[in-house]
C-alpha cells in the first residue's frame, strides 16, 4: 500500500519540491494504488484537485517519481503503461481480458545477494509478471 506521508517525505528527501500538481498526482496514486493506475486515470483524478495539472505534467511527474525510486513504472506493449506503488518484491498478475493488475506476494523469494554470490550477476531491479484471466472475467465467461 502506498502511504501519502511516506511519498511526500521521500519526495523531499530526494530534493523535489511539493507543488500543488505533484500533491494532486500523489493523491491520485494513493487513491488508486490497487488499480496500478495509468497516466490517464491519474490525470483524470488529479484534475479534480488541481485544475492546472496537464497530461504532460502527469507523464513528466510519473517519470520523475519512477526514476527516483518512489514508484515502479510498468511498461507494456499492448496496453497503457501503469504505475505500481508496491516496491516490495511481488508478482504482477495481469488479466488479458480486462487489464486488471493484481499483486501476488512471493512466498519465498530468491535473494539478489544470493544471485550475485553464485553467478557474479548483480541484480539492480526485478519485475515478474504472469498473464492470464482474473477471477471476475472467468466468472463472466462461465
Amino acid at each position: 500500500m502506498i502511504n501519502k506521508e511516506d511519498l511526500i517525505n521521500q519526495l523531499r528527501e530526494k530534493g523535489l519540491k511539493l507543488t500543488p500538481q505533484r500533491l494532486a498526482i500523489i493523491n491520485a496514486l494513493v487513491k488508486n494504488w490497487k488499480a496500478h493506475p495509468g497516466a490517464s486515470l491519474i490525470y483524470k483524478d488529479a484534475r479534480k484537485k488541481a485544475k492546472s495539472v496537464s497530461l504532460s505534467t502527469v507523464y513528466a511527474t510519473l517519470k520523475e517519481f519512477s526514476e527516483k525510486g518512489l514508484i515502479k513504472s510498468l511498461e507494456f506493449d499492448r496496453m497503457e503503461n501503469r504505475y505500481d506503488g508496491n516496491l516490495s518484491e511481488h508478482i504482477n498478475l495481469i488479466c488479458e481480458s480486462c487489464g486488471t493488475i493484481l499483486d501476488y506476494n512471493l512466498p519465498a523469494t530468491v535473494e539478489p545477494k544470493d544471485i550475485a554470490r553464485k553467478s557474479g550477476f548483480v541484480v539492480t531491479e526485478a519485475r515478474m509478471e504472469y498473464y492470464g484471466h482474473c477471477r471476475d472475467c472467468l466468472k463472466r465467461k462461465a
